[in-house]
């Protein structure tokens, strides 16, 4: 390498010196989240906790925070009863619905005596509607664990509240983080949100494993109502649309209150976006909560987003430059190390997908990877930036 460097123009030398720099320093950081983060997730082997002998249950509830869902409810709600956990309720909080959901409540009630509801009639001018409507209803559930999922999605198996809470009742622990996926189906916009939701799948989960929590989804979420009351959860998030989740868990989740939960069977399967305008809408909305985050928790996702960065715009202009120059012995490195990265990548893909939601990740993930590029920062800015952030 020094010796083309010699033999290069000024200008062409530095831009090489350059190219190698960034590339290597990409290289350098994306190796240490391969191999000492996700592979956290991947190669994950669960301690298997051994219930309580004849310990009574502690009561769960189970709540959801509704805007117009009553298709969704109507389907949902027998599901939710199907648990083999015995001492557990489900709250429904209608916000604002008009769509019927009031009167299908009412009707589901006479045949499940555990579910119960609250109408949420309006929200104040200066707080947000789903964390009004949220606290509104924790603050009347009868039970002190809460488990939050949405109206779209559905438990994985009959055991989802008792592996859900079971840190939280068992090991003293304030929040049950587990993982909730999309339903498989045919397309590219599928097969890319099956990839991106693994990907943050791995940002959480990895850094959680390693006694760093710093996000949730509320779409499978455990805490205490004890704790939630305390600390006044949402105390001076109130004006930020998103962020009832992860903004929460961030502010108050560590290493000794955490417990993250990796078992197929724990999670929850929601319906996917099935147009990019949507999917768009729903992931700058996620994206938006991010800026909010504590500074050293933002530094886990941009390290590694900018690391990612660095390797591919380098690793490319590095390609071009030395495909030019028909330097092949330099080429071949480059783009060996490329393939590798891929390869490990795709690995701990596959395995970390086995461990998380029992299946396989698409085959795509080396194009994923790439596309993840464009798709992080353009996305990222205009959330970062946007003031018409909703939820419904």
């Amino acid at each position: 390498m020094l010796e083309l460097l010699l033999y290069l123009p000024p200008v062409c030398a530095m831009e090489l010196f350059l190219f190698w720099t960034f590339f290597g320093l990409g290289l350098f950081i994306q190796a240490i989240y391969l191999l000492f983060v996700f592979s956290r997730l991947a190669f994950y082997s669960h301690p298997g906790h051994k219930p309580k002998q004849n310990a009574p249950q502690e009561g769960v509830t189970i709540t959801i925070a509704a805007h117009n869902e009553a298709p969704r409810l109507r389907k949902l709600i027998p599901i939710l009863f199907e648990q083999n956990y015995s001492n557990y309720e489900v709250l429904i909080i209608d916000d604002r619905s008009t769509d019927g959901t009031h009167e299908l409540l009412q009707e589901l009630m006479a045949s499940y005596p555990k579910l119960r509801t609250v109408t949420i009639t309006y929200t104040p001018d200066h707080v947000t509607s789903k964390k009004y409507a949220l606290t509104l209803g924790i603050k009347v559930t009868r039970n002190d664990i809460i488990l939050l999922t949405d109206a779209d999605c559905v438990p994985a198996s009959p055991d989802w509240v008792e592996l859900m809470t079971e840190a939280v009742r068992n090991q003293q622990k304030t929040f049950s983080i587990g993982f909730s996926g999309y339903q498989q189906q045919k397309g590219f916009l599928n097969s890319w949100i099956q990839f991106e939701t693994l990907l943050t799948a791995f940002y959480y989960l990895s850094f959680g494993l390693w006694k760093a929590p710093f996000m949730a989804v509320g779409r499978n979420l455990c805490y205490r109502r004890s704790f939630f009351m305390e600390v006044k959860a949402f105390k001076g998030i109130w004006h930020l649309e998103g962020g009832d989740d992860d903004l929460f868990v961030n502010r108050y989740a560590t290493g000794k209150n955490t417990e993250i939960v990796i078992d197929p069977a724990a999670n929850t399967i929601s319906e996917p976006k099935t147009t990019y305008k949507s999917y768009l809408t729903q992931k700058k909305r996620h994206l938006h909560a991010g800026k909010y985050y504590r500074d050293k928790d933002k530094r886990k996702i941009g390290l590694y987003t900018l690391s990612h960065a660095l390797f591919w715009l380098a690793g490319i202009a590095l390609l071009i430059y030395l495909g030019l120059n028909q330097d092949l012995e330099q080429f071949f490195v480059v783009f060996g190390i490329i393939l590798s990265r891929t390869l490990l990548l795709s690995l701990l893909f596959y395995l970390g997908g086995k461990k998380v939601q029992g299946t396989s990740p698409s085959r795509l993930t080396w194009l994923h990877d790439i596309l993840y590029l464009g798709y992080f920062w353009i996305l990222g800015l205009v959330s970062h930036q946007s003031k018409t952030i909703k939820w419904k």
